[in-house]
């Protein structure tokens, strides 16, 4: 009898190890009932960076054993980090491709957001770029043809032969290659000196007067005070062209960028939506949070400096999940 005792005190305390072992698996992700827990990873592109810190720091409030991983670096990286198994979620600010849907990629719109052109507050021809506006042809011979190359030219007025000192991205990444769509071409065809990352771009702009470049809705706007960040100005798109900045193309606050690109006078590209990818359709822990973001996330969307998606868009989004 003793000896059945202990062989049953044997296989309890063996039951009790393997249960054990289970949960201390890395990257694992935990649901009991309703308790999340488990460390979400998370990489990818600048755009979708600020917003995602915030849903993090969110959600932990609702679910604190739940911790997050994030880091950007290009939404290049964040598809080859989730596709190589290094994350469990990807940042990144376009749709998936074919090749990448073959390969496991799931994508889940989460956002919308918009890359908006930029110059120096100080710039020599300020005054005329906002009166007049700026073409899509002209940002053709700025960026894709370099044809284009004085700010007399930008505004019709040749004797002005001050350079234009064109500025770029240098990491693989949405921003970029929905600007050069909007040019009709792709990230490599654009011309200028190559900065890394949003911000980056933001400050090589902010230091040069003859300076151009591009920056996303959120890193173009100070959310504090909903104006362009101090030293930059958004440059109007002649859309219509005009040759005259219409009062719905200028856009000189937060409010009325986001409210132009909902309305969609903003053109699209460069308006465009913003994905989380993960490898294969989600489940547990990552699933639940993308279901979150999808419904109690979106109002959280516009008071960071993006756009939510629109109901039809978020239960469709959701649709996918199920």
């Amino acid at each position: 009898m003793r000896q059945v005792r202990i062989r049953r005190l044997l296989l309890l305390l063996a039951t009790a190890m393997l249960f054990l072992v289970a949960a201390c698996q890395p990257g694992s992700h935990q649901q009991s009932g309703s308790e999340l827990r488990g460390t979400i990873t998370v990489s990818g592109a600048w755009a979708l960076y600020p917003l995602m810190v915030r849903w993090s720091e969110e959600f932990r409030k609702q679910h604190p054993a739940v911790e997050f991983d994030i880091s950007a670096g290009g939404a290049g990286k964040g598809m080859a980090d989730v596709l190589g198994g290094v994350v469990d979620i990807g940042m990144v600010s376009r749709g998936v491709s074919k090749e990448e849907e073959e390969r496991g990629a799931f994508a889940v719109p989460v956002a919308r957001d918009a890359v908006f052109p930029i110059v120096n507050a100080h710039n020599p021809v300020l005054n005329d770029l906002m009166r007049r506006g700026v073409t899509r042809d002209i940002f053709v011979g700025i960026y894709v043809t370099g044809h284009v190359t004085t700010w007399g030219q930008v505004i019709g007025r040749p004797e002005i032969r001050d350079p234009i000192h064109v500025y770029t991205r240098s990491d693989a990444a949405g921003a970029p290659e929905v600007w050069a769509n909007y040019l009709g071409k792709r990230q490599e065809d654009l011309l200028g000196i190559g900065v890394y990352g949003d911000p980056g771009l933001m400050e090589a702009v902010m230091k040069d007067p003859l300076g151009i470049g591009y920056n996303n809705l959120g890193y173009a706007f100070n959310m504090a005070t909903g104006k362009p960040v101090e030293g930059a100005i958004v440059l109007p798109i002649d859309v219509n062209e005009n040759h005259i900045a219409d009062a719905e193309e200028v856009l000189q606050t937060l409010t009325q960028a986001h409210e132009a690109v909902v309305r969609g006078t903003y053109p699209s590209p460069p308006a465009r939506a913003l994905y989380l990818v993960t490898r294969g359709k989600p489940s547990g822990t990552v699933r639940a949070f993308l279901v979150w973001v999808l419904t109690q996330g979106q109002p959280m969307a516009d008071t960071v400096g993006y756009v939510a998606l629109s109901k039809d868009a978020a239960d469709a989004a959701l649709a996918r999940l199920k």
